[in-house]
């Protein structure tokens, strides 16, 4: 799909991102694959708190595309993938995949992110060195 790695991530399901049957509600979908991009970002030396103190940039989902496949379940070992796919002058798009502990595809969800101003929300092209550190 993409000549940029694949980085994958661990986690847990709660209590707290199920609903009363133990299934994972289906928004807290979105939030394992956030966490999974913002660990992605801090393998690349890159951390949200900088981008926004130093660069005044702030990311902004503009599309989620998600399949769900298959139900999470409270306590299952999560793997989320998290792989760039293509990087724009002023946003980037991913592509992930969630998994349980018996490597089952439980859903994915194509992402694109725009590169914003944090005070005026107005898009902005990425930093020269924040490219660069993207495709390490």
């Amino acid at each position: 799909m993409s000549q940029y790695p694949i980085s994958h991530f661990n986690y847990r399901v709660y209590y707290e991102h199920t609903d009363g049957g133990g299934v994972v509600y289906h928004s807290r979908y979105l939030n394992f694959f956030e966490r999974a991009r913002t660990d992605w970002l801090r393998e690349r030396k890159i951390y949200q708190s900088e981008l926004q103190e130093i660069y005044n940039i702030v990311y902004a989902v503009t599309t989620a595309n998600i399949k769900f496949i298959r139900p999470a379940r409270m306590d299952d070992r999560l793997k989320v993938s998290c792989q760039m796919i293509k990087m724009k002058r002023a946003s980037i798009e991913f592509h992930q995949e969630m998994y349980n502990q018996d490597e089952v595809l439980l859903a994915e969800v194509y992402i694109k992110a725009a590169c914003i101003k944090a005070d005026t929300f107005s898009i902005i092209a990425l930093p020269k060195q924040i490219k660069e550190d993207l495709v390490k």
